[in-house]
Formats: structure tokens, C-alpha cells, sequence
């Protein structure tokens, strides 16, 4: 029998300083400018795959801040399905939550509004987060707002985020360098500390 950790108030066994959230990419891309994403998306898939398996390797924990789709019962393996079945199922194959990851849904654009990410960041001990994923001019750039006003420190990597068009993810990339203070670099040039 398994022995359970005995404190069971929403403690996360993870600890560490640093975060990867990773942001809508459970998704079924159903939505009118679904065709203008997917000519990005998969190229920014495959480089977020890369860096999940640094973090993961360096012991960072990886939170999935992941849209409900209007589904309050939603749960991530029924999400999961439901996106597989989609326009992006190679990307959800490719960038599926692993058993060890978190999973965090969330109403609106931002990842913090009406959801337990920032709780769930406090019991990691995280001061630093990595935000990736979709869409750098809405959902990652709300998060990547409201972590800001939280004081943490931001890096969102550039090749590891996209917007219905390139202009846009820049557009979005250097508000959240000039007025979030987020390092932008890409994903390859970031350093990983191990926790």
C-alpha cells in the first residue's frame, strides 16, 4: 500500500524557485484564425517539447495553465481527448502532460484570474516563472501581466510562443520585455539551474 504524504492541504512535493507554465497548448484549435496559428505552431511545439525536457531534467516543475473550452467538469484526461481529436493533435501528442506535471485550468485569458495557479506557485516556492505557449498576444501575455504585478521574474522565450501572426507574437514579445521586464531570449540561450 502506498503511503500518502501525510499532509494533504494542498502542498505541492516539488520545490523550487523556478516554473515552467506552459499555456494553451492543450487545445483543439477550433476557432476562425485556428489556420493562421497552426503555421506556427507546430515549429514552437517542437522547441517547447525541448525545453520541457530541460526543465524536467534540471527538476523545475512544469505547470499546465490550460483553457476549460466553457467546460467546468473538465478534467485533464477528458481535455486531452477532446483536443486530440482536433485540429492539433500532433501538438497535443507532441506537448501531452506528463504524470508528474501540474495542471491548472483556467477561465479567462489569464492563468492567475479565478484559478489556483497562484497557490499552487507559492507551495512550489517559485519566484521565477517561464511562460510558453499559446497565444503570446493574449493568454501568455495576460499571465505574463498578472505574474508581473505579482513580482515575480519573468523570461517567456520567443521561439516558444505563438500568435495568429509573426507580427503579432513580436508586437506582444516586446511588451512583455519593455513594460514586464520579461528576458525574451530564446529557449536554447536560456540557462537552467538545477533545483
Amino acid at each position: 500500500m502506498p503511503v500518502l504524504d501525510s499532509d494533504l492541504h494542498g502542498s505541492a512535493p516539488d520545490k523550487c524557485g523556478t516554473a515552467l507554465l506552459i499555456i494553451d497548448v492543450i487545445n483543439d484549435l477550433d476557432f476562425a484564425e485556428a489556420s493562421q496559428l497552426m503555421r506556427y505552431a507546430p515549429a514552437m511545439a517542437r522547441k517547447l517539447a525541448k525545453l520541457k525536457q530541460r526543465a524536467k531534467k534540471a527538476g523545475i516543475p512544469v505547470v499546465y495553465v490550460n483553457d476549460n473550452f466553457g467546460r467546468w467538469r473538465s478534467d485533464l484526461r477528458s481535455l486531452v481527448e477532446h483536443c486530440r481529436k482536433g485540429n492539433a493533435r500532433q501538438i497535443v501528442d507532441l506537448l501531452q502532460p506528463g504524470q508528474d506535471d501540474y495542471f491548472v485550468l483556467k477561465p479567462k485569458h489569464s492563468g492567475f484570474f479565478s484559478s489556483t495557479l497562484e497557490t499552487l506557485l507559492r507551495y512550489l516556492g517559485a519566484k521565477t516563472l517561464i511562460l510558453a505557449g499559446i497565444a503570446g498576444n493574449y493568454c501568455v501575455l495576460f499571465t505574463a501581466n498578472d505574474a508581473y504585478m505579482r513580482d515575480y521574474k519573468l523570461f517567456v522565450p520567443s521561439d516558444c510562443t505563438v500568435s495568429n501572426s509573426a507580427k503579432e507574437n513580436r508586437e506582444a514579445l516586446k511588451l512583455m520585455h519593455d513594460y514586464l521586464k520579461a528576458d525574451v531570449r530564446p529557449s536554447t540561450k536560456l540557462r537552467l539551474r538545477r533545483c
